[in-house]
């Protein structure tokens, strides 16, 4: 099970409360900064950004593709590390809101992951250095150090030991010893 944090509801569904648990305010800050992002060409801005409005943890050298969407409401629980890339259209959540309940859960992503295009990464996941991430992948839990994954829902489909034998020839991607 992803590592989230469960608060239940009375009455109506956990969405339609959503401002009582989230300020208005908050929301359309964030909002703001995130299409703005979203569009800027530019990495250095779009982590600035992010660090700086969003209270994202953002590595250097990391790059957050056109179209790129992490979490409007608890963005400030996303953590990326260095020289990764979150491909196209890929969205970070860090929270869910249901009928009975919402939950929130920190979404942590390490140095060197390939995230590829329309992938959703949700609450409470956490992917491991080097790990790969195929495009339109829903990651619904952890992934791996060094391991590639894919698929919804998302699977193993090499290990980091059967990346780096399938890898050893490669004069790109063989890991010298």
């Amino acid at each position: 099970m992803r590592k989230t944090t469960r608060y239940p509801v009375n009455g109506t569904n956990s969405l339609w409360q959503l401002y009582s648990t989230v300020p208005f305010w908050k929301v359309i800050r964030n909002f703001i900064f995130i299409q703005l992002a979203r569009y800027t060409p530019f990495f250095r801005l779009k982590n600035w950004m992010y660090r700086t409005f969003l209270r994202m943890e953002v590595g250097n050298y990391t790059s957050f593709a056109l179209m790129s969407m992490p979490d409007i409401l608890f963005p400030e629980k996303i953590k990326v590390g260095e020289n990764t890339i979150i491909g196209y259209n890929t969205t970070i959540l860090a929270h869910e809101y249901l009928i009975k309940e919402y939950r929130l859960g920190e979404v942590s992503i390490g140095n060197e992951v390939m995230i590829g295009a329309n992938s959703t990464i949700l609450p409470g996941v956490k992917i491991g250095d080097k790990a790969i991430v195929s495009a339109g992948t829903l990651v619904h839990q952890d992934v791996p150090e060094g391991a590639f994954v894919g698929g919804n829902p998302m699977k193993i489909i090499y290990t980091k030991e059967e990346l780096a034998l399938r890898w050893k020839d490669d004069p790109i991607y063989r890991v010298e010893k």
